[in-house]
């Protein structure tokens, strides 16, 4: 931005965070498992609006632990370093920082690695306490945390005692509950009961005090924002009697006549 404010160039700024997804009680854990599993575990969990953790109560969270690897077994088989379904971490460096985060509370579901190949199991964490690095850093890679919280009141104030995030997800059956997390939180984007805001949504939206960047994006927003909308008139060669009224000097009776037309809010001066 700073670079760009040199040259007067208008910028769209999209910045990461941490993207809370909260899993009520009264919901079908397959379902959130399939939802949660595609789209934290899509290009690697490489994605800037991904899921970056679970907020729930320990008994959806014994619920859901099956439910997650059944869809992540369904979705890139017994082996998923064999999966063509399933990416690789971009670069060593940032494989070498997500597979630090590894260390993290305790694996319930994956967790294996291979450097050579730059991968890293979809990977589901238990046990996982907010001063541990992987709740403090943007994940960006296959590893989805799981916090305990004892309802939606709870998880609204860990939401909000942090910074506010790029995406928020609710899942619930009841509409009052998604409401809730919707009304009183604040963040870039929300969805309700689905996810992959990404791939979903025409448009981002990324302004606003608090939110994280400015500007939006995606469906014709991207068009607009990356083109140049420039101001322009177009106007007959002749007709220059009728322009005349705009030319000093200004006598008395072309000051009221200009006062007359300014009079009529439909009408438009040469």
């Amino acid at each position: 931005m700073t670079a760009a404010a040199k040259h007067l160039t208008p910028v769209t700024l999209e910045l990461g965070g941490k993207n809370p997804c909260y899993v009520d009680d009264d919901c079908d854990p397959q379902i959130v498992a399939n939802r949660v599993a595609f789209f934290r575990y899509f290009n690697a969990g490489q994605t800037c609006v991904a899921p970056d953790y679970l907020l729930c109560s320990p008994e959806m969270q014994e619920r859901l632990l099956p439910a997650l690897q059944s869809a992540i077994t369904r979705f890139y088989g017994d082996d998923p370093q064999s999966s063509s379904n399933l990416g690789r971490i971009i670069n060593q460096k940032q494989f070498q920082r997500l597979r630090a985060l590894l260390g993290c509370g305790r694996v319930a579901i994956g967790g294996q690695s291979d450097e050579c190949d730059r991968y890293i199991a979809p990977t589901v964490l238990v046990d996982v306490q907010e001063t541990e690095p992987v709740m403090q850093e943007e994940i960006f890679g296959p590893i989805l945390p799981i916090m305990n919280v004892r309802g939606v009141d709870e998880a609204i104030e860990f939401i909000n005692q942090r910074e506010k995030p790029l995406a928020l997800y609710a899942f619930s059956n009841s509409s009052q509950v998604v409401n809730q997390m919707l009304e009183r939180t604040s963040s870039g984007c929300f969805a309700g009961n689905d996810g992959f805001i990404y791939m979903t949504l025409t448009s981002l939206p990324l302004g606003g005090v608090g939110h994280s960047g400015m500007g939006q994006y995606h469906g014709k927003f991207t068009f607009d924002t990356f083109s140049h909308h420039r101001s322009c008139l177009l106007c007959p060669a002749g007709l220059e009697e009728l322009n005349k009224i705009r030319y000093p000097p200004y006598s008395d009776r072309v000051q009221q006549l200009v006062r007359w037309a300014l009079g009529f809010q439909s009408c438009t001066l040469l």
